[in-house]
């Protein structure tokens, strides 16, 4: 059995106030998105989901502060040692629409994993983007994400929808049902890579 490292990024909201510059969107009608509450809010899901299939995870970031990137790696590679995977979850923004997977360059493990994040997307939001890379035979695109470049086991970022476009957010980010569609996605990866490419271990 594998056990998930949940990593909700950046900083949610104390006392109303938010924990980190930027990553925030305000609408016309005074609406704000915070994309820290929002990652933490799919990765409560998750955890919820998670805990009725009893599939074993570490949320690495239950505080609501802005966690260092180095801090939250540091805690995923305590885990190198079990057979895991590290994922990050945030919303994306610039303008675009629909959904994309990162991992870091090269032919890894992390490779698979994140097919299946896209496959699942696909499935739950078939009138959706599905934004992909295949110059090197897989969906996810890849970067030099600090998260991805220095974790000990295979990670994944998955950017859900783009906080900046009104529709998306009001569609999907800022309702409860939307949310819940986005947490149930990720759940059913989640179950597939357990499945597929876990127990064979």
């Amino acid at each position: 059995m594998m056990t998930v490292l949940l990593d909700n990024g950046h900083g949610g909201l104390i006392n109303g106030l938010y924990q980190t510059k930027g990553k925030q969107v305000r609408w016309k009608d005074n609406e704000v998105f915070y994309e820290g509450e929002f990652n933490r809010a799919i990765v409560n899901g998750i955890m919820q989901e998670l805990t009725k299939l009893q599939i074993p995870y570490i949320n690495l970031v239950p505080e609501h502060q802005d966690i260092s990137l180095r801090t939250r790696v540091k805690r995923a590679n305590n885990y190198a040692g079990i057979p895991c995977f590290y994922l990050s979850i945030h919303a994306n923004a610039g303008g675009g629409a629909g959904a994309e997977f990162f991992t870091s360059p090269g032919d890894t493990k992390s490779d698979a994993i994140a097919s299946r994040f896209g496959e699942a997307f696909q499935q739950e939001f078939p009138n959706d983007r599905l934004r992909t890379d295949y110059s090197d035979g897989d969906l996810d695109k890849e970067a030099r994400f600090y998260v991805l470049t220095k974790t000990k086991m295979p990670a994944v970022l998955t950017e859900s929808f783009f906080m900046d476009n009104y529709t998306e957010y009001k569609n999907y980010l800022s309702t409860s049902a939307g949310r819940m569609r986005i947490v149930d996605y990720h759940v059913a990866a989640i179950q597939r890579i357990n499945n597929e490419l876990f127990k064979k271990r």
